[in-house]
């Protein structure tokens, strides 16, 4: 590319070749090429008299070449018109096939059609990077079960959990959004061959008035370029609520990745889980001890990209006039391509930051030794309770004693004296085993490490399974 023209850094920087390439402009008017040759086929196979000759030489034309794309733009700067540049570069190409070209089609034919391929193709790239990325949380989930540490609510210490099964709760809005897109893919409809308002009146005139071949055609064209569903009524593109439902998808996604990025950012404040960190990587340029968590903010970076972007997909439907505008082009030129391209390069950082997670177990037991004689008190009332404590009078003195050991935290920065200053008053009648014993860790997580279990087994599992293909697929690299 040229140092002095602006490049779009979500190709340059952040997104993987394979999402890059399915928004290529060769692989857009490939898409064309192939839409053509469905549409011939049909038209064909239904009487029109397009002699094979013809089909050939589209078949033997369907990757354009760069010597074809570039007869394309010179036509575009004297046509103004996208599909006509292309259609009169593909005619020279194949010069038997030019006649037959585009019959009883308009731009939305090629435009519209190749827009849900290549939707469809890009939903499936997503959907199969989240399962990867699943796939990793799981993993980590299951490995972490059993360890505890601090639970925040308010980013205040409260009850504690496992460190797994906080990952269960990102894998958890994961699984949701891979429900979603897979959804997204399975219902996009085809738009077909509908002509210029959708009523298919070009191509009935195309077989003479016979009707049921321009429904049959529609039908056919759909069936070659692998869509079990089409739109029964359109006007000339098909409508734009298809769109706003796929940045939608893309929208939950982003909304979760940045979820977990805040939260690790957070985690990796406190010392406790950080993101992978290279050998040679920099945090600072003044400060050379820094381990910025520069992945994660990055993914918030992209998050916040495709959750504003998808907006635009809800505006271009609430303002499209009638059976169509062409005020929706240029946006979702930008809209529906920038979308991907920043969720897949989501999806990249995420999967580095998942296989790389770097956990401290001993800072994470430190932090939870430090708050738990605090969560325990209500076990060691009801122990010295038990032993025939007056439960008013000892959750008084434990009140005092708790205001004591927090004042000594906070002021003097000592350790948590709780629970011996407890052990040491003969009111609660408890040596100082009975007390450590109420306040071991394992009392306080509750169900949290079966609960990884059973999420694991009953909604992830069997996900993966379905996307098993997508899972033996090399990662890709984080390009910086």
């Amino acid at each position: 590319m040229s140092a002095d023209a602006y490049e779009n850094p979500l190709v340059s920087r952040y997104a993987s070749a394979e999402m890059s390439a399915l928004f290529s402009a060769r692989h857009k008017f490939a898409t064309w090429r192939r839409l053509w040759l469905a549409l011939a086929e049909g038209e064909r196979e239904l009487g029109l008299p397009i002699p094979e000759e013809a089909l050939s030489a589209l078949r033997a034309r369907l990757v354009p070449t760069d010597a074809e794309l570039a007869a394309a733009e010179r036509y575009e700067r004297e046509t103004k018109h996208d599909v006509m540049a292309q259609i009169h570069a593909l005619g020279d190409a194949a010069p038997e096939a030019r006649a037959f070209l585009h019959l009883g089609a308009t731009s939305a034919f090629v435009g519209d059609n190749a827009d849900l391929l290549i939707l469809r193709d890009a939903l499936a790239l997503v959907a199969g990077r989240a399962a990867r990325v699943l796939a990793r949380l799981a993993a980590f989930a299951r490995e972490r079960k059993d360890l505890a540490c601090v639970g925040f609510t308010h980013f205040q210490a409260a009850q504690p959990t496992t460190v797994g099964k906080r990952a269960c709760l990102w894998a958890q809005d994961l699984v949701l959004d891979l429900h979603e897109l897979t959804r997204r893919a399975a219902e996009l409809r085809f738009l077909g061959c509908k002509g210029a308002t959708g009523t298919q009146a070009s191509f009935v005139a195309l077989f003479d008035g016979d009707g049921a071949r321009a429904d049959l055609l529609d039908r056919k064209v759909a069936e070659k370029a692998g869509f079990p569903r089409r739109l029964l009524v359109s006007g000339q593109t098909y409508t734009r609520k298809q769109d706003a439902l796929v940045l939608s998808a893309l929208s939950g996604l982003a909304a979760s990745a940045s979820k977990f990025a805040c939260d690790l950012r957070l985690l990796q404040h406190m010392k406790e889980v950080e993101e992978p960190f290279g050998a040679k990587q920099v945090g600072s340029s003044a400060m050379p001890y820094k381990r910025n968590p520069m992945k994660c903010e990055r993914m918030n970076a992209l998050a916040r990209w495709v959750l504003t972007t998808a907006e635009n997909g809800s505006w271009t439907h609430a303002t499209q006039w009638l059976e169509r505008t062409l005020d929706d082009s240029a946006n979702r030129r930008l809209a529906l391509a920038e979308s991907f391209l920043a969720a897949d390069a989501l999806l990249v950082l995420w999967e580095t930051v998942v296989t790389g997670l770097v956990v401290h177990p001993e800072v994470i037991r430190r932090r939870l030794a430090e708050e738990l004689p605090f969560l325990a008190t209500e076990n060691v009332l009801m122990a010295a309770s038990r032993k025939g404590g007056d439960r008013q009078a000892l959750h008084e003195r434990i009140r005092v004693h708790a205001q004591a050991a927090g004042d000594r935290l906070k002021v003097e920065g000592g350790v948590n004296d709780l629970l011996p200053r407890i052990a040491a008053d003969p009111a609660f009648g408890l040596t100082r085993e009975e007390v450590e014993a109420a306040a071991d860790p394992r009392l306080f997580v509750g169900r949290a490490p079966e609960q990884v279990e059973e999420f694991l087994a009953a909604e992830v599992d069997p996900l993966l399974l379905a996307h098993g293909a997508a899972l033996s697929e090399a990662a890709v690299e984080v390009k910086v």
